[in-house]
Protein backbone atom coordinates (compact mmCIF):
# COMPACT_ATOMS: atom_id res chain seq x y z
CA UNK A 1 0.00 0.00 0.00
CA UNK A 2 2.37 2.37 1.23
CA UNK A 3 4.81 1.65 -2.01
CA UNK A 4 2.42 3.56 -4.50
CA UNK A 5 3.50 6.22 -4.44
CA UNK A 6 6.26 5.11 -6.65
CA UNK A 7 3.58 5.21 -9.74
CA UNK A 8 3.45 9.13 -9.38
CA UNK A 9 7.62 9.01 -8.53
CA UNK A 10 8.12 7.00 -12.01
CA UNK A 11 6.20 8.63 -14.59
CA UNK A 12 6.77 12.15 -14.17
CA UNK A 13 3.50 13.30 -16.57
CA UNK A 14 1.47 11.52 -14.52
CA UNK A 15 3.64 13.55 -11.19
CA UNK A 16 2.65 16.74 -12.81
CA UNK A 17 -1.22 16.04 -13.86
CA UNK A 18 -1.59 14.90 -9.53
CA UNK A 19 0.23 18.07 -8.49
CA UNK A 20 -2.05 20.56 -10.74
CA UNK A 21 -4.83 18.86 -9.26
CA UNK A 22 -3.80 19.87 -5.61
CA UNK A 23 -2.91 22.76 -6.25
CA UNK A 24 -6.10 23.63 -7.83
CA UNK A 25 -8.19 22.04 -4.91
CA UNK A 26 -6.17 24.01 -1.98
CA UNK A 27 -6.37 27.15 -4.61
CA UNK A 28 -10.51 26.39 -4.83
CA UNK A 29 -10.74 25.75 -1.29
CA UNK A 30 -8.56 29.13 -0.67
CA UNK A 31 -10.34 31.66 -3.23
CA UNK A 32 -13.41 30.84 -3.72
CA UNK A 33 -14.63 32.05 -0.55
CA UNK A 34 -13.47 35.94 -1.67
CA UNK A 35 -16.34 35.58 -4.71
CA UNK A 36 -18.95 35.77 -2.04
CA UNK A 37 -17.45 37.74 0.88
CA UNK A 38 -18.35 41.43 1.06
CA UNK A 39 -14.68 42.20 2.96
CA UNK A 40 -11.68 40.21 4.65
CA UNK A 41 -11.70 43.03 7.21
CA UNK A 42 -14.06 42.81 10.19
CA UNK A 43 -14.82 46.15 10.79
CA UNK A 44 -14.69 47.80 13.89
CA UNK A 45 -16.83 50.53 15.61
CA UNK A 46 -15.10 53.87 15.48
CA UNK A 47 -12.81 53.74 12.67
CA UNK A 48 -13.72 56.25 9.92
CA UNK A 49 -11.85 57.47 7.04
CA UNK A 50 -8.95 60.38 7.86
CA UNK A 51 -9.65 64.29 8.00
CA UNK A 52 -8.49 66.28 5.19
CA UNK A 53 -6.03 68.01 7.64
CA UNK A 54 -5.22 64.00 8.75
CA UNK A 55 -4.69 62.88 5.37
CA UNK A 56 -2.35 65.97 4.54
CA UNK A 57 -0.22 64.94 8.17
CA UNK A 58 -0.49 61.25 6.62
CA UNK A 59 0.67 62.81 2.64
CA UNK A 60 3.44 64.12 4.94
CA UNK A 61 4.20 61.27 6.96
CA UNK A 62 4.59 58.79 3.15
CA UNK A 63 6.39 61.49 1.40
CA UNK A 64 8.93 61.94 4.32
CA UNK A 65 9.86 58.39 4.26
CA UNK A 66 8.46 58.21 7.98
CA UNK A 67 7.43 54.30 7.02
CA UNK A 68 10.87 53.09 6.49
CA UNK A 69 11.68 53.75 10.36
CA UNK A 70 8.07 53.67 11.92
CA UNK A 71 5.72 50.48 11.45
CA UNK A 72 2.38 50.88 12.50
CA UNK A 73 1.80 47.17 13.43
CA UNK A 74 1.83 45.93 16.84
CA UNK A 75 1.60 42.33 16.94
CA UNK A 76 -0.29 39.85 19.46
CA UNK A 77 2.73 39.02 21.22
CA UNK A 78 2.61 40.03 25.18
CA UNK A 79 5.81 42.36 25.04
CA UNK A 80 4.25 44.21 22.15
CA UNK A 81 1.30 44.68 23.83
CA UNK A 82 2.80 45.75 27.42
CA UNK A 83 5.17 48.17 25.62
CA UNK A 84 3.31 49.50 22.75
CA UNK A 85 -1.10 48.69 23.74
CA UNK A 86 -3.49 46.59 22.10
CA UNK A 87 -2.19 44.95 19.07
CA UNK A 88 -3.03 46.13 15.66
CA UNK A 89 -6.54 45.34 13.91
CA UNK A 90 -6.97 45.31 9.94
CA UNK A 91 -10.08 47.28 9.99
CA UNK A 92 -7.34 50.50 11.62
CA UNK A 93 -5.53 50.14 8.19
CA UNK A 94 -8.47 50.49 5.95
CA UNK A 95 -8.82 53.44 4.70
CA UNK A 96 -4.72 53.48 4.25
CA UNK A 97 -3.62 53.59 0.59
CA UNK A 98 -1.12 52.08 1.38
CA UNK A 99 -1.24 50.85 4.51
CA UNK A 100 2.26 51.61 7.17
CA UNK A 101 2.04 48.11 8.28
CA UNK A 102 5.58 46.72 8.70
CA UNK A 103 8.33 44.91 10.39
CA UNK A 104 11.40 47.58 10.56
CA UNK A 105 11.41 49.56 13.81
CA UNK A 106 14.73 52.25 13.68
CA UNK A 107 12.15 54.03 15.50
CA UNK A 108 9.47 53.14 18.29
CA UNK A 109 5.92 51.65 16.58
CA UNK A 110 3.91 54.38 15.80
CA UNK A 111 0.30 52.76 15.97
CA UNK A 112 -0.81 53.99 19.42
CA UNK A 113 1.05 57.07 19.61
CA UNK A 114 -2.09 59.19 19.49
CA UNK A 115 -2.27 61.42 22.93
CA UNK A 116 0.59 59.45 24.03
CA UNK A 117 2.68 62.99 23.27
CA UNK A 118 1.70 66.48 23.58
CA UNK A 119 1.36 68.47 20.43
CA UNK A 120 4.54 70.31 21.78
CA UNK A 121 6.36 67.73 22.51
CA UNK A 122 5.87 66.51 18.66
CA UNK A 123 7.11 70.01 17.68
CA UNK A 124 10.38 70.33 19.58
CA UNK A 125 10.47 66.67 18.25
CA UNK A 126 10.60 67.57 14.74
CA UNK A 127 12.52 70.97 15.14
CA UNK A 128 15.50 68.70 17.05
CA UNK A 129 14.41 64.84 18.13
CA UNK A 130 18.00 65.02 19.81
CA UNK A 131 16.68 67.42 22.33
CA UNK A 132 14.25 65.12 23.52
CA UNK A 133 15.47 61.48 22.50
CA UNK A 134 19.67 61.59 22.84
CA UNK A 135 20.07 58.58 21.04
CA UNK A 136 17.32 59.00 18.35
CA UNK A 137 19.22 59.26 14.51
CA UNK A 138 15.74 61.42 13.10
CA UNK A 139 16.74 63.82 11.09
CA UNK A 140 15.23 67.05 11.95
CA UNK A 141 12.22 68.09 9.96
CA UNK A 142 11.78 72.05 10.79
CA UNK A 143 11.36 72.82 7.21
CA UNK A 144 7.59 71.83 8.12
CA UNK A 145 6.50 74.69 10.26
CA UNK A 146 7.18 76.87 7.69
CA UNK A 147 5.35 75.00 4.68
CA UNK A 148 2.03 76.36 4.04
CA UNK A 149 -1.24 74.15 2.91
CA UNK A 150 -3.48 75.18 0.37
CA UNK A 151 -6.65 74.07 1.92
CA UNK A 152 -7.88 74.15 -2.22
CA UNK A 153 -6.14 71.30 -2.80
CA UNK A 154 -8.19 69.09 -0.06
CA UNK A 155 -10.98 68.10 -2.58
CA UNK A 156 -8.84 66.28 -4.74
CA UNK A 157 -6.98 64.94 -1.77
CA UNK A 158 -10.50 62.91 -0.69
CA UNK A 159 -10.83 62.39 -4.62
CA UNK A 160 -7.95 60.39 -5.07
CA UNK A 161 -8.87 58.08 -1.90
CA UNK A 162 -12.43 58.05 -2.80
CA UNK A 163 -11.13 56.41 -6.21
CA UNK A 164 -9.39 53.43 -4.34
CA UNK A 165 -12.36 52.95 -2.00
CA UNK A 166 -12.06 55.17 0.85
CA UNK A 167 -15.56 56.39 1.04
CA UNK A 168 -15.46 60.01 1.02
CA UNK A 169 -18.91 61.26 0.20
CA UNK A 170 -19.61 64.13 -2.05
CA UNK A 171 -20.45 66.34 0.97
CA UNK A 172 -17.21 65.85 2.30
CA UNK A 173 -15.62 66.36 -0.96
CA UNK A 174 -17.41 69.64 -0.49
CA UNK A 175 -16.74 70.75 2.21
CA UNK A 176 -12.86 69.25 2.45
CA UNK A 177 -11.24 72.97 2.21
CA UNK A 178 -13.79 74.19 4.94
CA UNK A 179 -13.29 71.17 7.30
CA UNK A 180 -9.12 71.92 7.08
CA UNK A 181 -9.59 75.19 8.33
CA UNK A 182 -11.82 73.80 10.71
CA UNK A 183 -10.16 71.87 12.51
CA UNK A 184 -7.14 74.72 12.82
CA UNK A 185 -10.16 76.73 14.39
CA UNK A 186 -11.92 75.10 17.69
CA UNK A 187 -14.07 78.36 17.24
CA UNK A 188 -15.11 77.92 13.66
CA UNK A 189 -18.68 78.27 12.68
CA UNK A 190 -19.07 74.80 11.08
CA UNK A 191 -17.20 73.07 14.08
CA UNK A 192 -20.09 70.99 14.67
CA UNK A 193 -20.62 69.71 11.53
CA UNK A 194 -16.76 68.89 11.01
CA UNK A 195 -17.41 66.61 13.93
CA UNK A 196 -20.48 64.79 12.71
CA UNK A 197 -18.45 64.08 9.98
CA UNK A 198 -14.90 63.22 11.43
CA UNK A 199 -15.68 61.84 15.17
CA UNK A 200 -13.36 62.02 17.71
CA UNK A 201 -10.78 64.41 15.45
CA UNK A 202 -8.53 66.69 17.31
CA UNK A 203 -9.58 70.39 16.78
CA UNK A 204 -6.81 72.93 17.75
CA UNK A 205 -4.15 74.87 15.95
CA UNK A 206 -1.15 72.30 16.63
CA UNK A 207 1.78 73.68 16.18
CA UNK A 208 1.78 76.60 18.34
CA UNK A 209 1.12 79.12 15.34
CA UNK A 210 -2.66 80.02 14.49
CA UNK A 211 -2.24 82.47 12.15
CA UNK A 212 -1.20 79.47 9.74
CA UNK A 213 -1.99 76.00 8.53
CA UNK A 214 1.35 74.02 8.34
CA UNK A 215 2.70 70.84 7.49
CA UNK A 216 3.46 70.80 10.68
CA UNK A 217 -0.24 70.80 11.63
CA UNK A 218 -0.92 68.08 9.68
CA UNK A 219 1.46 65.47 10.38
CA UNK A 220 1.03 66.23 14.34
CA UNK A 221 -3.14 65.93 14.05
CA UNK A 222 -2.50 62.54 11.99
CA UNK A 223 0.36 61.55 14.80
CA UNK A 224 -2.37 62.60 17.19
CA UNK A 225 -5.51 60.11 15.48
CA UNK A 226 -3.29 57.08 15.10
CA UNK A 227 -4.76 54.84 17.54
CA UNK A 228 -7.85 56.47 19.32
CA UNK A 229 -10.53 55.80 16.99
CA UNK A 230 -10.87 52.54 18.51
CA UNK A 231 -12.06 52.23 22.02
CA UNK A 232 -10.50 49.39 22.93
CA UNK A 233 -12.20 49.11 26.66
CA UNK A 234 -15.90 48.23 24.54
CA UNK A 235 -14.12 46.87 21.35
CA UNK A 236 -16.52 44.81 19.42
CA UNK A 237 -16.81 44.46 15.92
CA UNK A 238 -19.89 45.74 14.15
CA UNK A 239 -22.74 43.97 14.79
CA UNK A 240 -23.55 43.36 10.58
CA UNK A 241 -19.87 42.24 9.88
CA UNK A 242 -19.69 39.49 12.42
Amino acid sequence: MLDRHDILEKRGLLLTVAILVVVSIGGIIEIAPLFYLESTIERVQGVRPYSPLELAGRNVYVREGCYTCHSQMIRPLRDEVERYGHYSLAAESMYDHPFQWGSKRTGPDLARVGGKYSDAWHVEHMIDPRALVPESVMPPYKFLASSIIDPDDAPEWLKANRAVGVPYTDEMIENAAADLKTQHDPFAADFDNFVARYPKAHVRDFDGNPGAITEMDALISYLQVLGTMVDFSVYEPEENYR
